[in-house]
């Protein structure tokens, strides 16, 4: 081997020893920075911070639990992914990483930093005796019956702009921005479902309008509110209409008349069992289908 060789040969081994010795400290940098990150993620002070920083972003700010991505858009799918990727659940970067799909939350549904607390309408129905009767139909005419109510329900209420929340077998929720929008769509509703016959058999609807603030999380609406709806609901146990007090609040006489309906104090029945889960003070109406061609009394 001549010095030339040699020569080279050194060039290239101190070319190599800078490289290694490159990689050597962009190693320690990274395993530096590494540590960095993962003491500053999950330094619970950080973490606080980042909580803070959420409450004050659009949107829930305790969105990331199973309640808030329970829903089906975009968000809510991203959040449960990545609550299945990331094992900490105490980390900061789990919180930036949530905060970002909040926000997406809130712009996608349009929702305020302080969502379900607007005054909202709340609709449920169920059908009157359907237990018994499935048992002794059978699945085939069961599932029939259910179809037919579906299509003669749900088309008024959405196309006056409710919104069905969910579907509970025989009955769904819906909520309204506007209670008089959302008495004359259950209306509607009621006398599309006057026409439903499955083996002879009419099925006879209640339903229960309740007006609050109900909590919305994700797609669904909870809360106290909701409650009192199925409760003023229950109410109505041989069919019909029946809706509390706020509700009837909100609408005025003239326009109740407009419908054709009027509302009645429904008095519990003596030996029926007391409302639970309502406020003492709750009044509830039951709403009775006038005949305008009678002629008024006296």
């Amino acid at each position: 081997m001549d010095l030339e060789s040699v020569g080279e040969h050194a060039g290239e081994l101190e070319e190599a020893g800078e490289l290694a010795e490159h990689v050597r400290r962009r190693s320690f940098f990274l395993d530096d920075a590494a540590a960095w990150l993962n003491r500053t993620t999950n330094d619970d002070r950080v973490v606080e911070l980042v909580r803070r920083v959420r409450r004050s972003l659009p949107g829930d700010p305790d969105f990331g639990d199973p309640l808030s991505t329970a829903g089906e858009g975009g968000p809510q799918a991203a959040a449960r992914a990545a609550d299945r990727l990331m094992g900490d659940r105490s980390a900061a970067s789990r919180e930036v990483s949530l905060g970002a799909l909040q926000v997406w939350q809130a712009l996608t549904q349009r929702v305020s930093r302080a969502p379900g607390t607007a005054e909202a309408t709340l609709v449920f129905t169920d059908l009157v005796g359907f237990s018994t009767w499935s048992l002794q139909s059978g699945d085939d005419a069961t599932l029939t019956l259910l179809r037919r109510v579906s299509q003669a329900v749900e088309p008024p209420l959405l196309d006056a702009g409710g919104r069905i929340v969910k579907r509970m077998g025989d009955g769904l929720m819906a909520v309204f921005r506007n209670p008089l929008v959302a008495v004359a769509a259950v209306l509607q509703a009621q006398e599309a479902i006057a026409t439903v016959e499955v083996n002879g058999h009419t099925p006879r609807m209640r339903v229960g309008i309740h007006t609050g603030r109900p909590q919305r999380l994700a797609d669904d609406w909870l809360g106290v509110d909701v409650n009192i709806a199925a409760r003023v609901m229950e109410r109505a146990i041989k069919g019909g209409i029946v809706v509390s007090g706020p509700t009837l609040e909100r609408i005025a006489p003239e326009d109740l008349a407009e419908l054709g309906v009027v509302a009645k104090r429904a008095r519990r029945q003596v030996l029926a069992p007391k409302t639970t889960g309502v406020p003492a003070d709750l009044m509830m109406y039951r709403l009775k289908v006038v005949d305008r061609e009678t002629p008024a009394e006296g």
